[in-house]
Parts: structure tokens; C-alpha cells; sequence
């Protein structure tokens, strides 16, 4: 008896430390809208297998928002794979230039884009649910 009751408490113990890292895998939804401190937005869907995800470029704004990048604005310009719960990585092209991207969704409303050229030239932006 003594065996089944260590057996038990064993298996709630688990159980209740098993929780909070099923918590952190959840997958968020990310189709929306997003807006990042600039003014720039994305509308992101699942697309592809369903699991990849796309990136419409909606409004540019800031130092970006040149004459030539204004041409992509209403145009998919990022798809990228799922390497993970909540993470894609693919890339981001518009024109002639093309940057690698991760795309982390890091809760139910923010999505974090790194971008890198030439593998060591990064930037990551955040972006909120509009």
C-alpha cells in the first residue's frame, strides 16, 4: 500500500511540474494584423502546409520607407517555415534585396522579426497586435 501511495504522490508531482512547460509551448494564433514602433504593419497568416507563415507588408513607415520599398506595400514579402512551437525562419525579400528572418511569436500579441544580412548584420523589430 505504502508503494502505491509513494506511486501516486510521484505521478501528481510530475503531473503538476509537467503543466507550467506544456504552458510555455502553447501555440499562439499569429494571423492579424501587427504594428511595430515605426508605424509599419504586416498582416501575418498561416499559409503553405498550413504551418508555414506569410507576411503582407500593409504600411511602411520610418527610414524604410523609401521610394522603392513603397513598390512592395500590399505584397507578400516574408514566408517562412516552423522550426518550432511559436518560430519560423525563412526570409524577407522586396526587390532586389533579400534578409534571412526568425520570426518569433513571443505571446498572444507580439511577434519579434530578426533580420539578417550576410549572416551577422541583424536587426530585430517588434511588432503588436493591432
Amino acid at each position: 500500500m505504502h508503494l502505491l501511495k509513494s506511486a501516486a504522490i510521484g505521478a501528481a508531482l510530475a503531473t503538476a511540474l509537467a503543466f507550467p512547460a506544456l504552458a510555455q509551448e502553447a501555440a499562439f494564433n499569429p494571423n492579424g494584423t501587427f504594428v511595430d514602433e515605426y508605424g509599419t504593419t504586416f498582416t501575418f497568416a498561416l499559409c503553405g502546409s498550413g504551418t508555414d507563415l506569410c507576411g503582407t507588408l500593409d504600411v511602411l513607415k520610418g527610414d524604410s520607407a523609401t521610394k522603392e520599398n513603397l513598390a512592395f506595400v500590399g505584397t507578400q514579402v516574408m514566408q517562412a517555415q516552423q522550426t518550432a512551437p511559436n518560430v519560423w525562419k525563412g526570409s524577407i525579400q522586396a526587390g532586389g534585396l533579400s534578409a534571412d528572418a526568425t520570426i518569433t511569436q513571443t505571446s498572444a500579441d507580439t511577434i519579434d522579426i530578426e533580420g539578417c544580412r550576410a549572416g551577422f548584420l541583424c536587426q530585430t523589430l517588434t511588432y503588436t497586435r493591432q
